[in-house]
């Protein structure tokens, strides 16, 4: 059974949230955690301000304190997120941290972006970006959850395996 990545709620310290982000994505990027870790975010809201008579809307964090963080549940996803500098802990009872149910997401406008791709299984692509750039692939899968495709590339006469992101790839 392929587990659901769920949503996560970090505490960090205050102020701290831009960073706990920057910091969780370069650690998921230099240990290759993305089929891990899926998303991070830090809910902002509009807020009108009125300064010296002059009225404008600015960006708040909704709740100050605290990172979102999609995420399937291991040992090695805990250690990390827990471990990251500048958080504090995951709320939630002791060490078990517990999802937010689908309501709560939706409460806290957390909004995934739906990327659709024109492409079907056994179309070529062309490689746009990475070690792979202007390469052909033929698709052999399209994973919308993770937004991943994985298709074969023709290096030195041989068929070789390859995962690419939707944004690394365009239709031919």
């Amino acid at each position: 059974m392929v587990e659901k990545a769920r949503w996560y709620v970090v505490h960090t310290y205050s102020g701290y949230e831009n960073k706990v982000k920057a910091n969780l994505e370069k650690t998921i990027e230099n240990r290759g955690l993305h089929h891990l870790i899926h998303d991070i975010q830090i809910p902002l809201e509009d807020v009108v301000e009125t300064k010296n008579d002059k009225t404008r809307v600015v960006q708040r964090k909704r709740f100050p304190g605290y990172v979102l963080v999609k995420m399937i549940m291991t040992d090695e996803s805990w250690y990390v997120v827990r471990n990251t500098r500048g958080v504090t802990g995951f709320v939630g009872p002791g060490s078990k941290p517990v999802p937010l149910t689908d309501e709560e997401v939706e409460a806290m406008g957390i909004v995934e972006p739906v990327q659709l791709i024109d492409v079907e299984v056994g179309e070529n692509v062309r490689i746009t970006s990475g070690a792979l750039e202007s390469f052909i692939a033929q698709i052999q899968e399209i994973n919308y959850e993770k937004k991943k495709i994985k298709a074969l590339v023709n290096m030195f006469g041989r068929e070789t395996p390859v995962e690419l992101d939707f944004n690394q790839i365009e239709k031919i």
